[in-house]
């Protein structure tokens, strides 16, 4: 194994055993595979180009750029340029990615699942770590620092672990570290002559003294002691650093603060949990609860509201925390001629389920429940404080249940000048057609409430929109824009979507996320399981305050005041929307009437019978795009191979038989002389044509190593070159494509490994299309300069450009 290789090599598999002290936090090894193979490619890029005599900065850069590009075309092929190179929307996908496994990573709990967003950030933090141990250690030559790097990926997988991680995957960091060492160490001591080891092949002194303990032994003990302290340090930190918990980076997000005042909540995002709820298998119970509510189909379970729209994402901004009053204040915005109705709700959390934030009907109006809990007052909501979740949870809920009538939200008046501001604030990467597609919907509507009627029913009946819990699932722009062309998603778009469009229209809204009202058990208690989890937007009106909104079809049920069938002066009664809501006809598409409420609920109805609901048409990719995507694809399998082949080609050519006539002969023996230097250029012998072929042949075989049998082959080689270069009457001698193969053997023989894999994927000779694709322009210009009539042209456009003006 050559010099350069050994260490390159080293440094990829010291970046793999680091890595792998990540495998208990993730969910499953398939990441780790598709790192390697990334890792790879990196790593062959960087020995390529160290091949080449360029600055090491350069080296690192064409690593960099081949990072980036194979990162494009895992993560965000269907937004680059031909699949591959990173556009602006490639690298805003990439960023709504990272930002996307950032919130991934401070909700899940170890092992976390294995999304987008997190396999982007541990590839890519794995990558970036090879390229900086591969720089350091194999580019730089400076093995000792690529610890640092190895020992920041350990120490990130011990503080996120429970516990620390286990000495297995310290084992395998360390010995990957050692490995680097001991690969540099070799390669600096093979710098000042070869290594012998045992009994030297030759007699003499010399020899004997390499192999003796002094020369061999000091670099040894140096490499151990190294390793030791590294080992040490290894150790030591990751013991120091404290252990996170509830979730990868601390996902409770209550921050510190105890007693009164103090603290503040961190953005938490639990939608990336949500479509993973929806598809689970069994509707596993997360609670049960009992209320008064005459209605219980309106009892939505809201866990938080995310109020901060960036562009990448839908999250929940950092708010103050205070303690839990004993009754909480009046909700904002209410006024005093709504009907009001408190209920109260007795809440049970199942020991399976663990959440930072508590599940309460909107709006809480008092909260009993033991443990350290702390109130966000923007939100509504509760945060458990330090590691306390809902886990087995037993608490009591007032509640209050606000009934406007159409009538009271069309007359609402304008929002506060500040909650307005807030809560209508759009993105500019927001695309034009959300803005548009809303106005256009809404055309005709007198006032906010009539907007916000029309984009629900636009939603859940009129638009043609499909429920489907496994599309790909999205909060930024992209995503929204790519649910109105496609019109085809679960509660995430429709809430997104919905909330967005508010904005647009300058009605102040926010996403809420938490469970429908659940299923009622014989018993009389209500069940709620992990495919209730749901998303719905709740808009602003002054005088009501927060309303929620139903746009999600076959999910929920849709508020008693955005019916035209509702009547306005009824709905102040708390009886009647339970009383009328079974004979009433729903706004939102349903399936069939015997599909049974809880399948309803659950979204495994089907999508709308009604006649005449579109079906949502995906005319598929462009043929002209597969078929440049194809080529792109061919291009980027061909291009590395192209040496290779021209080179296979060349070698075909020049032993080919080359006719017949004394010219033909002259013509192939003097291509057998070029393929055998060629050869011997690939080999590492560069050509000299200042040596005659006599000398040059015995240069090759002193300098290829050449065995007795192809030294007297290239000696044949050279001579018949002589023979029809000089003599009078040339005469070729014959077998000379056998001999010139004979001598490629013999180079191949006395070559090392990375030598003849050189040799083979990127001859140095290929050089020569370069040469002569040069000589092909020089070409062409002459001719071109030498066309009747181009110097008088020449002549005219020179005398118009010394002219002024």
């Amino acid at each position: 194994m050559s010099g350069q290789a050994r260490p390159t090599l080293c440094a990829y598999a010291a970046t793999l055993l680091s890595a792998g002290a990540l495998i208990p936090l993730l969910d499953g090894v398939g990441w780790l595979v598709q790192a390697a193979v990334l890792l790879g490619a990196q790593s062959g890029v960087g020995a390529l180009v160290r091949r080449v005599p360029a600055a090491r900065s350069l080296t690192v850069a064409c690593q960099f750029l081949v990072t980036l590009l194979l990162l494009t075309l895992v993560f965000a092929r269907d937004h680059a340029l031909i699949g591959v190179l990173p556009g602006p929307q490639a690298v805003m996908r990439l960023g709504e990615l990272l930002v996307a496994g950032g919130d991934d990573v401070g909700t899940y709990t170890t092992p976390a699942p294995l999304t987008d967003g997190i396999q982007l950030l541990v590839i890519g933090g794995v990558l970036l770590i090879g390229l900086a141990v591969d720089a350091l250690a194999v580019t730089f030559r400076s093995a000792a620092p690529a610890g640092l790097p190895l020992l920041a990926l350990y120490s990130v997988a011990a503080g996120l672990s429970d516990g620390g991680t286990s000495w297995v995957w310290f084992l395998c960091a360390a010995s990957g570290y050692l490995l680097l060492l001991l690969a540099e160490g070799r390669d600096r001591l093979s710098q000042w002559g070869r290594v012998f080891s045992g009994e030297s092949r030759s007699s003499g002194g010399l020899a004997d003294g390499l192999a003796g303990s002094s020369g061999r032994s000091s670099p040894v003990r140096t490499g151990r002691r190294i390793g030791v302290l590294a080992l040490g340090v290894a150790l030591v930190v990751p013991l120091a650093l404290p252990t996170l918990d509830s979730g990868l980076l601390g996902g409770g997000g209550p921050g510190s603060g105890k007693g009164s005042g103090g603290g503040t909540i961190s953005a938490v995002n639990p939608l990336v949990s949500l479509q993973n709820n929806l598809n689970q298998p069994e509707n596993r119970e997360v609670m049960t609860y009992r209320s008064n509510i005459e209605d219980p189909q309106s009892l939505y379970l809201r866990i938080l509201a995310l109020d901060e729209f960036n562009g990448s994402e839908w999250r929940s901004s950092t708010r103050r925390l205070t303690d839990v009053p004993d009754r909480l204040p009046q909700p904002p915005g209410l006024s005093g001629d709504v009907s009001v109705t408190e209920v109260r709700t007795n809440i049970s959390a199942s020991g399976s389920y663990q959440q930072t934030y508590l599940p309460l009907p909107y709006p809480a109006s008092e909260v009993r429940i033991d443990g350290r809990w702390r109130y966000e007052p923007e939100g509504r909501t509760l945060v458990g404080d330090g590691r306390q979740t809902t886990r087995g949870a037993r608490y009591e809920v007032g509640s209050l249940v606000v009934e406007p009538t159409p009538e009271q939200l069309a007359a609402a008046g304008p929002p506060p000048q500040a909650l307005a501001r807030e809560y209508t604030r759009v993105p500019g990467s927001l695309p034009d057609v959300v803005a548009e597609t809303a106005v256009e919907i809404t055309r005709g509507a007198v006032n906010a409430y009539e907007r916000a009627v029309k984009l629900q029913d636009w939603f859940a009946s009129e638009g043609g929109f499909t429920y489907d819990t496994t599309v790909t699932s999205g909060t930024g722009s992209s995503a929204i824009a790519r649910f109105l062309r496609d019109k085809e998603g679960f509660c995430v778009h429709f809430s997104f979507s919905m909330a967005a469009m508010a904005r647009t229209l300058g009605i102040p809204a926010r996403v809420a996320v938490g469970f429908t009202p659940g299923t009622v058990k014989a018993d009389g208690a209500t069940s709620v399981g992990l495919r209730d989890a749901h998303a719905w937007p709740e808009l602003y009106f002054e005088g009501v305050g927060w309303t929620r909104f139903e746009p999600t079809p076959s999910r929920g049920s849709t508020p008693a005041y955005t019916r035209a069938e509702a009547p306005a002066d009824d709905t102040s009664d708390p009886a009647e929307p339970s009383a009328e809501a079974p004979e009433e006809p729903s706004a939102m598409p349903s399936a069939e009437d015997d599909c049974p409420p809880q399948m309803r609920r659950q979204g495994e109805c089907g999508a709308s019978q009604e006649p005449g609901a579109a079906l949502p048409s995906d005319r598929g990719t462009p043929a002209g795009l597969v078929v440049l995507m194809v080529l792109a694809g061919a291009l980027l399998l061909v291009l590395p191979l192209a040496p290779l082949l021209w080179r296979a080609r060349a070698r075909r050519r020049r032993l080919g038989s080359g006719g017949r006539t004394p010219a033909d002969a002259v013509g192939r023996t003097l291509a057998v002389w070029q393929e055998t230097t060629d050869a011997a250029w690939d080999h590492g012998v560069a050509p000299d044509g200042s040596l005659t072929p006599r000398k040059a042949a015995a240069r090759i075989v002193r300098l290829g190593r050449l065995d007795a049998a192809a030294a007297e082959a290239v000696h044949r080689i050279a001579g018949s070159v002589e023979q029809v270069l000089y003599a009078p009457e040339p005469r070729p001698a014959v077998g000379l494509a056998k001999d010139a193969l004979r001598v490629e053997a013999g180079l191949r023989a006395a070559a090392g490994r990375g030598a003849r894999l050189r040799a083979s994927l990127l001859p140095r000779s290929s050089v020569r299309v370069m040469w002569a694709v040069a000589d092909r322009r020089a070409a062409l210009a002459e001719r071109w300069a030498d066309r009747p009539g181009r110097g008088r042209w020449t002549a005219r456009l020179r005398r118009l450009a010394r002219q002024p003006g």
